[in-house]
């Protein structure tokens, strides 16, 4: 019963952001966290310099991870997680660090990972501990 609520939701989100991949990217992305035993405690977190923002954080298994999410229609023009360069690596961490500080977690708890959707055909992958 429940599952077939969470489908219907999921028709409604795809039509209501059906132009906006990024949301929706980040909206599946979350549940699909949630379901692999994540506990999310801040969705785009963006710290008082305003540089750089998290996607999602989450604990997982006893580390803090900082998940960036990466959506693309589809993989015609490459992988998402192919999006995430330097640049971003480095506003990510910057923005960690603020975050981790603030939640008075060690810096040896903490973790990056990827979160890669692609909407046709449907595909979330799960990149873990993507970079450092």
């Amino acid at each position: 019963m429940l599952n077939g609520f969470y489908q219907f939701a999921d028709i409604l989100r795809r039509r209501s952001l059906q132009n906006n991949h990024g949301r929706l990217g980040e909206d599946m992305a979350h549940r699909y966290l949630r379901g692999s035993g994540c506990t999310v405690v801040a969705r785009n977190y963006r710290p008082p310099s305003g540089k750089g923002e998290i996607d999602l954080v989450v604990w997982h298994r006893g580390k803090l991870v900082f998940a960036e999410v990466k959506t693309r229609a589809s993989a015609q023009f490459g992988e998402p997680e192919g999006a995430v360069d330097a640049e971003k690596r480095g506003n990510l961490t910057r923005a960690a660090r603020d975050y981790a500080r603030r939640a008075g977690v060690g810096w040896d708890q903490v973790r990056f990972d990827i979160i890669s959707v692609v909407l046709r055909p449907h595909r979330i992958e799960w990149l873990r501990d993507a970079f450092h």
